[in-house]
Protein backbone atom coordinates (compact mmCIF):
# COMPACT_ATOMS: atom_id res chain seq x y z
CA UNK A 1 0.00 0.00 0.00
CA UNK A 2 1.41 3.03 -0.97
CA UNK A 3 0.33 6.65 0.67
CA UNK A 4 0.83 8.84 -1.85
CA UNK A 5 -2.21 7.12 -3.50
CA UNK A 6 -4.41 6.44 -0.35
CA UNK A 7 -3.54 9.63 1.74
CA UNK A 8 -7.23 10.24 2.27
CA UNK A 9 -7.51 6.49 3.31
CA UNK A 10 -4.77 6.17 5.57
CA UNK A 11 -5.05 9.87 7.28
CA UNK A 12 -8.56 8.30 8.34
CA UNK A 13 -7.13 6.95 11.44
CA UNK A 14 -3.38 7.76 12.60
CA UNK A 15 -0.86 7.22 15.52
CA UNK A 16 0.90 10.24 16.80
CA UNK A 17 4.37 11.07 17.04
CA UNK A 18 5.37 10.96 20.13
CA UNK A 19 9.35 10.96 21.83
CA UNK A 20 10.50 8.07 23.26
CA UNK A 21 7.14 6.29 22.53
CA UNK A 22 6.82 5.75 18.38
CA UNK A 23 9.86 4.11 18.24
CA UNK A 24 10.00 1.33 15.76
CA UNK A 25 9.20 -1.46 18.18
CA UNK A 26 6.26 0.38 18.89
CA UNK A 27 5.22 1.18 15.74
CA UNK A 28 5.80 -2.85 14.50
CA UNK A 29 3.27 -4.06 17.56
CA UNK A 30 0.70 -1.30 16.28
CA UNK A 31 1.14 -2.84 12.78
CA UNK A 32 0.44 -6.29 14.00
CA UNK A 33 -3.03 -5.33 14.83
CA UNK A 34 -3.95 -2.89 12.32
CA UNK A 35 -3.25 -2.93 9.00
CA UNK A 36 -4.64 0.61 7.85
CA UNK A 37 -3.85 2.56 10.68
CA UNK A 38 -1.25 5.28 9.74
CA UNK A 39 1.96 5.45 12.07
CA UNK A 40 4.03 8.26 12.51
CA UNK A 41 7.62 8.14 14.05
CA UNK A 42 8.74 10.07 16.87
CA UNK A 43 10.04 13.76 15.48
CA UNK A 44 13.86 13.74 14.14
CA UNK A 45 15.21 17.13 13.75
CA UNK A 46 17.28 18.25 10.78
CA UNK A 47 20.63 18.53 12.36
CA UNK A 48 20.41 14.60 13.63
CA UNK A 49 20.11 13.47 10.26
CA UNK A 50 22.33 16.42 8.39
CA UNK A 51 24.91 15.84 11.07
CA UNK A 52 24.71 12.41 12.52
CA UNK A 53 24.51 8.97 11.05
CA UNK A 54 21.28 9.43 9.62
CA UNK A 55 20.45 5.74 8.76
CA UNK A 56 20.63 5.12 12.20
CA UNK A 57 17.28 7.40 12.62
CA UNK A 58 15.63 6.28 9.23
CA UNK A 59 16.04 2.81 9.67
CA UNK A 60 12.67 0.74 9.68
CA UNK A 61 10.56 -2.28 9.04
CA UNK A 62 8.63 -2.38 5.76
CA UNK A 63 6.42 -3.79 7.69
CA UNK A 64 5.72 -0.53 9.19
CA UNK A 65 4.01 0.72 6.16
CA UNK A 66 1.97 2.86 5.75
CA UNK A 67 4.18 5.32 8.01
CA UNK A 68 4.94 8.79 8.05
CA UNK A 69 8.19 10.23 9.05
CA UNK A 70 7.98 13.67 11.07
CA UNK A 71 10.84 16.45 10.74
CA UNK A 72 11.49 18.98 13.34
CA UNK A 73 13.12 22.44 11.51
CA UNK A 74 12.77 25.17 10.15
CA UNK A 75 15.16 26.20 7.45
CA UNK A 76 13.30 25.30 4.09
CA UNK A 77 16.77 23.54 2.14
CA UNK A 78 17.79 21.59 5.06
CA UNK A 79 13.90 20.32 5.49
CA UNK A 80 13.67 19.48 2.11
CA UNK A 81 17.16 17.49 1.80
CA UNK A 82 16.19 15.62 5.21
CA UNK A 83 12.95 15.12 2.91
CA UNK A 84 14.50 13.55 0.36
CA UNK A 85 16.39 11.17 2.59
CA UNK A 86 13.05 10.30 4.26
CA UNK A 87 11.64 9.76 1.03
CA UNK A 88 14.78 7.76 -0.28
CA UNK A 89 14.74 5.53 2.66
CA UNK A 90 11.17 4.95 1.82
CA UNK A 91 8.82 6.76 4.05
CA UNK A 92 5.34 7.24 2.42
CA UNK A 93 5.33 10.88 4.28
CA UNK A 94 7.22 13.50 5.54
CA UNK A 95 5.44 15.54 8.15
CA UNK A 96 6.34 19.18 9.74
CA UNK A 97 6.27 19.38 13.56
CA UNK A 98 4.92 23.20 14.57
CA UNK A 99 2.69 21.85 17.50
CA UNK A 100 5.75 20.93 20.15
CA UNK A 101 6.16 23.57 22.80
CA UNK A 102 9.67 22.67 24.76
CA UNK A 103 12.06 24.92 25.46
CA UNK A 104 14.93 22.67 23.93
CA UNK A 105 12.10 22.69 20.57
CA UNK A 106 11.61 26.91 20.89
CA UNK A 107 15.41 27.13 21.21
CA UNK A 108 16.21 25.56 17.45
CA UNK A 109 13.79 27.36 16.20
CA UNK A 110 10.96 24.87 15.56
CA UNK A 111 8.23 23.61 16.85
CA UNK A 112 5.05 25.33 18.39
CA UNK A 113 6.86 28.89 17.97
CA UNK A 114 6.43 28.80 14.50
CA UNK A 115 3.01 29.56 14.62
CA UNK A 116 4.33 32.72 14.97
CA UNK A 117 6.11 32.65 11.06
CA UNK A 118 3.44 31.19 8.59
CA UNK A 119 5.20 32.60 6.15
CA UNK A 120 8.21 30.44 6.58
CA UNK A 121 6.15 27.40 7.66
CA UNK A 122 4.86 27.64 3.48
CA UNK A 123 8.28 28.11 2.17
CA UNK A 124 9.57 25.31 4.48
CA UNK A 125 6.47 23.09 3.07
CA UNK A 126 7.23 24.64 -0.69
CA UNK A 127 10.68 23.47 -0.54
CA UNK A 128 9.92 19.99 0.74
CA UNK A 129 7.15 19.59 -1.79
CA UNK A 130 9.68 20.58 -4.80
CA UNK A 131 12.35 17.70 -3.80
CA UNK A 132 10.12 14.48 -3.22
CA UNK A 133 6.40 13.33 -4.86
CA UNK A 134 5.45 12.05 -1.50
CA UNK A 135 2.91 14.22 0.85
CA UNK A 136 4.07 16.81 2.77
CA UNK A 137 2.42 17.38 5.77
CA UNK A 138 1.89 19.85 8.65
CA UNK A 139 0.83 18.99 12.11
CA UNK A 140 0.30 21.93 14.51
CA UNK A 141 -1.89 24.01 17.07
CA UNK A 142 -4.88 25.90 17.22
CA UNK A 143 -2.18 28.93 18.52
CA UNK A 144 0.41 29.80 20.96
CA UNK A 145 0.12 31.99 24.24
CA UNK A 146 -2.23 35.30 23.57
CA UNK A 147 -2.38 34.60 19.93
CA UNK A 148 -4.87 32.14 20.34
CA UNK A 149 -7.93 33.87 18.27
CA UNK A 150 -9.67 32.08 15.15
CA UNK A 151 -8.56 34.70 12.74
CA UNK A 152 -4.94 33.35 13.97
CA UNK A 153 -5.20 30.21 13.17
CA UNK A 154 -7.11 30.59 10.25
CA UNK A 155 -3.90 32.76 8.61
CA UNK A 156 -1.96 30.25 9.22
CA UNK A 157 -3.24 27.26 7.17
CA UNK A 158 -4.42 29.64 4.65
CA UNK A 159 -0.31 30.37 4.53
CA UNK A 160 -0.05 26.70 3.88
CA UNK A 161 -3.21 25.95 2.04
CA UNK A 162 -1.54 27.87 -0.52
CA UNK A 163 1.51 25.84 -1.30
CA UNK A 164 -0.43 22.95 -1.67
CA UNK A 165 0.38 21.26 1.87
CA UNK A 166 -1.06 17.51 1.26
CA UNK A 167 -3.29 17.65 4.54
CA UNK A 168 -2.91 19.59 8.04
CA UNK A 169 -3.16 17.64 11.81
CA UNK A 170 -4.41 19.96 14.23
CA UNK A 171 -4.13 19.49 17.81
CA UNK A 172 -7.02 21.13 18.97
CA UNK A 173 -5.60 23.23 22.24
CA UNK A 174 -3.57 26.23 22.22
CA UNK A 175 0.38 26.08 23.55
CA UNK A 176 1.84 28.22 26.11
CA UNK A 177 5.54 28.83 25.11
CA UNK A 178 5.72 30.34 28.49
CA UNK A 179 4.69 29.05 31.81
CA UNK A 180 3.64 25.76 31.12
CA UNK A 181 5.40 22.07 30.46
CA UNK A 182 5.30 20.11 27.27
CA UNK A 183 2.90 17.87 29.94
CA UNK A 184 0.67 20.71 30.99
CA UNK A 185 0.38 21.78 27.26
CA UNK A 186 -1.62 18.71 26.82
CA UNK A 187 -3.69 18.99 29.65
CA UNK A 188 -4.50 22.15 30.69
CA UNK A 189 -4.98 24.50 27.25
CA UNK A 190 -8.62 23.87 26.65
CA UNK A 191 -10.43 21.50 23.88
CA UNK A 192 -11.54 23.92 20.95
CA UNK A 193 -12.88 21.11 18.86
CA UNK A 194 -15.49 23.80 17.48
CA UNK A 195 -12.38 26.05 15.78
CA UNK A 196 -11.20 22.96 13.79
CA UNK A 197 -14.84 22.23 12.37
CA UNK A 198 -14.33 25.50 11.38
CA UNK A 199 -11.08 25.23 9.44
CA UNK A 200 -12.85 22.29 7.59
CA UNK A 201 -15.53 24.62 6.80
CA UNK A 202 -13.78 27.51 5.26
CA UNK A 203 -11.15 25.15 3.71
CA UNK A 204 -13.35 22.38 2.19
CA UNK A 205 -10.63 20.59 0.06
CA UNK A 206 -8.37 20.41 2.47
CA UNK A 207 -8.03 17.33 3.95
CA UNK A 208 -7.64 17.76 7.87
CA UNK A 209 -7.48 15.51 10.85
CA UNK A 210 -8.02 16.62 14.08
CA UNK A 211 -5.51 15.70 17.24
CA UNK A 212 -6.13 16.41 21.03
CA UNK A 213 -8.34 14.51 23.97
CA UNK A 214 -9.29 11.64 21.37
CA UNK A 215 -9.44 8.03 23.82
CA UNK A 216 -11.50 6.00 21.80
CA UNK A 217 -12.84 5.02 18.52
CA UNK A 218 -16.24 5.97 19.67
CA UNK A 219 -15.32 9.45 19.30
CA UNK A 220 -12.88 8.94 16.46
CA UNK A 221 -16.04 7.89 14.66
CA UNK A 222 -17.85 11.22 15.73
CA UNK A 223 -15.42 13.19 14.89
CA UNK A 224 -15.14 11.56 11.08
CA UNK A 225 -18.35 12.69 10.64
CA UNK A 226 -17.24 16.11 10.10
CA UNK A 227 -13.47 15.99 9.87
CA UNK A 228 -11.03 13.93 7.21
CA UNK A 229 -8.80 12.19 9.80
CA UNK A 230 -8.34 11.87 12.97
CA UNK A 231 -5.48 11.44 15.00
CA UNK A 232 -4.95 9.42 18.70
CA UNK A 233 -1.74 9.71 20.97
CA UNK A 234 -0.97 8.53 24.73
CA UNK A 235 -4.70 6.10 24.55
CA UNK A 236 -3.26 3.85 21.98
CA UNK A 237 -0.11 3.95 23.33
CA UNK A 238 -1.24 2.81 26.94
CA UNK A 239 -4.16 0.47 25.45
CA UNK A 240 -2.25 -0.05 21.80
CA UNK A 241 -5.55 -3.03 21.65
CA UNK A 242 -7.73 -0.51 20.93
CA UNK A 243 -6.34 -0.41 17.45
CA UNK A 244 -8.14 -4.20 16.99
CA UNK A 245 -11.71 -2.63 15.97
CA UNK A 246 -10.12 0.24 13.94
CA UNK A 247 -9.38 -1.83 10.66
CA UNK A 248 -13.28 -3.01 10.87
CA UNK A 249 -14.97 0.51 12.33
CA UNK A 250 -12.74 3.31 10.43
CA UNK A 251 -11.41 1.42 7.37
CA UNK A 252 -14.28 -0.61 6.51
CA UNK A 253 -12.15 -3.72 6.26
CA UNK A 254 -13.53 -7.34 7.97
CA UNK A 255 -10.18 -9.02 8.17
CA UNK A 256 -10.10 -11.73 11.27
CA UNK A 257 -7.61 -9.59 14.38
CA UNK A 258 -5.65 -11.43 16.32
CA UNK A 259 -6.38 -11.83 19.71
CA UNK A 260 -3.61 -10.28 22.48
CA UNK A 261 -2.34 -13.86 22.84
CA UNK A 262 -1.61 -13.87 19.06
CA UNK A 263 0.13 -10.50 18.65
CA UNK A 264 2.55 -11.71 21.45
CA UNK A 265 3.90 -14.75 19.76
CA UNK A 266 4.03 -12.87 16.14
CA UNK A 267 5.83 -10.30 18.47
CA UNK A 268 8.49 -13.39 19.89
CA UNK A 269 10.26 -13.45 16.76
CA UNK A 270 10.85 -9.99 16.04
CA UNK A 271 11.83 -9.22 19.85
CA UNK A 272 14.34 -12.70 18.97
CA UNK A 273 15.94 -10.49 15.88
CA UNK A 274 15.80 -7.17 17.42
CA UNK A 275 17.76 -8.74 20.57
CA UNK A 276 20.20 -10.44 18.48
CA UNK A 277 21.27 -6.73 16.62
CA UNK A 278 21.82 -5.66 20.16
CA UNK A 279 18.57 -4.17 21.41
CA UNK A 280 17.61 -5.16 25.15
CA UNK A 281 14.50 -6.50 25.76
CA UNK A 282 12.83 -4.23 28.06
CA UNK A 283 13.59 -1.44 25.41
CA UNK A 284 10.81 -4.07 23.34
CA UNK A 285 8.90 -4.76 25.85
CA UNK A 286 7.85 -1.51 27.79
CA UNK A 287 5.84 -0.73 24.31
CA UNK A 288 3.63 -3.91 25.48
CA UNK A 289 2.44 -3.51 28.92
CA UNK A 290 -0.64 -2.19 28.26
CA UNK A 291 -1.79 -5.13 25.48
CA UNK A 292 -3.81 -6.64 28.39
CA UNK A 293 -5.62 -3.54 29.97
CA UNK A 294 -8.50 -4.84 31.49
CA UNK A 295 -8.50 -8.13 31.30
CA UNK A 296 -8.07 -10.85 34.06
CA UNK A 297 -4.09 -10.81 34.59
CA UNK A 298 -2.94 -7.97 32.55
CA UNK A 299 -1.42 -6.64 36.67
CA UNK A 300 0.85 -9.58 36.71
CA UNK A 301 1.40 -9.37 32.84
CA UNK A 302 2.97 -5.72 33.56
CA UNK A 303 4.59 -6.53 36.74
CA UNK A 304 6.46 -9.63 35.35
CA UNK A 305 7.69 -7.92 32.32
CA UNK A 306 8.68 -4.94 34.29
CA UNK A 307 10.47 -6.93 36.82
CA UNK A 308 12.64 -9.39 34.74
CA UNK A 309 12.70 -7.91 31.11
CA UNK A 310 15.87 -5.87 32.33
CA UNK A 311 17.79 -8.24 34.24
CA UNK A 312 21.36 -9.54 32.50
CA UNK A 313 20.85 -12.38 29.95
CA UNK A 314 16.45 -11.44 29.80
CA UNK A 315 15.10 -13.54 26.38
CA UNK A 316 12.12 -14.00 25.54
CA UNK A 317 11.25 -16.77 27.42
CA UNK A 318 10.35 -13.62 29.87
CA UNK A 319 7.98 -13.00 27.71
CA UNK A 320 7.01 -16.23 27.26
CA UNK A 321 6.48 -16.54 31.24
CA UNK A 322 4.76 -13.19 31.65
CA UNK A 323 1.52 -14.45 28.79
CA UNK A 324 1.10 -17.95 31.17
CA UNK A 325 0.16 -15.32 34.14
CA UNK A 326 -3.04 -14.19 32.03
CA UNK A 327 -5.97 -15.43 32.57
Amino acid sequence: MTLTANIKFAHRLSLAPMLDWTDRDFRYLCRLISKHTLLYTEMITTGALLHGDHSRFLVHDEMEYPMALQLGGSEPEALAKCAKLGAESGYQEINLNVGCPSDRVQNGRFGACLMAEPRLVAECVSAMKQVVDIPITVKTRLGIDEHDNYAFIKEFVDAVYQVEVDAVILHARKAWLNGLSPKENRDIPPLEYDKVYQIKQDFPDLHLDINGGIHTLDEAEKHLQQLDGVMMGRALYHQPYILAEADKRIFNDNRLIPGQHEIVELMLPYIDKRMREGRPLKSITRHMLGLFQGLPGARRWRRHLSENAHLSGAGIEVVRDALKLIG
